[in-house]
């Protein structure tokens, strides 16, 4: 890497908008130590134990101190360990690290996602995190959910890749789904979407950054952070 591209790496504004995110992780620290101590140590050494040696690649998740530490910083970044109890709904939850974190901190919480993995079912569980059973599809609406959430989010999402056909959702899909996370979403709420790498490597298309941005979103490369709520 050149000196010139260098400089213009830290002249970008996303540069300093991470670099204040890591500053502000410091200054108000989160520390994972209590949050493992109130787990019980006998359930979760036996949930490592059984996951040992299994090959599967979903099996990484009964590190629980490594993925607490991941989500940690994602509750950091959204500031939620300097909130006020929210009403926080996270759509594929996983193994539910980041709601499991944020019932730490008292906030009322819930996961939806597949009953796919034993192992997420076991951490759910541990964490005493509830789930809702449901698999997101293109231009079909969530289940009723009984509640209105402050906050709804999505981390390393893939709910939104059409296969085998390796086609992304489009402005159409996406439009559908914002519209019906409108009616699941409180007064003044927020929205937070993580996304994967698509199939070409990128994390969305220009036509589908335009439309994050015409809805009130600031993209961020993976990052679509509605802040302000949606606009139609």
């Amino acid at each position: 890497m050149n000196l010139s591209h260098k400089i213009g790496k830290l002249v970008q504004p996303l540069t300093y908008r991470r670099a204040w995110r890591r500053a502000q992780r410091f200054i108000f620290p989160l520390p994972v130590e209590p949050l493992l101590a109130s787990l019980d140590q006998e359930r979760l050494r036996q949930i490592q134990q059984r996951y040992a040696r299994s090959s599967a690649d979903y099996a990484k998740y009964a590190d629980v101190d490594r993925w607490l530490r991941i989500n940690r910083k994602r509750v950091q970044d959204l500031k939620l360990n300097r909130s006020l109890p929210k009403h926080v709904l996270d759509l594929g939850c996983g193994g539910g690290f980041f709601l499991f974190i944020l019932k730490r901190l008292g906030h009322p919480v819930l996961g939806l996602d597949v009953d796919q993995f034993p192992l997420f079912t076991e951490l759910l569980d541990l964490f005493d995190v509830q789930r809702v059973v449901w698999r997101i599809k293109a231009l079909e609406p969530l289940p009723d959910l009984d509640q209105k959430f402050d906050w709804i989010t999505a981390f390393s999402i893939n709910f939104n890749l059409h296969y085998p056909a390796e086609r992304l959702w489009g402005p159409a899909e996406w439009d559908f789904f914002l519209h019906d996370l409108q009616r699941h979403l409180a007064p003044g709420g927020k929205i937070f979407f993580g996304l994967n790498p698509t199939f070409g490597g990128h994390y969305h298309t220009s036509e589908l950054r335009k439309f994050f941005i015409d809805r009130g979103a600031n993209v961020e490369r993976e990052q679509i952070f509605f802040d302000k709520g949606l606009r139609f």
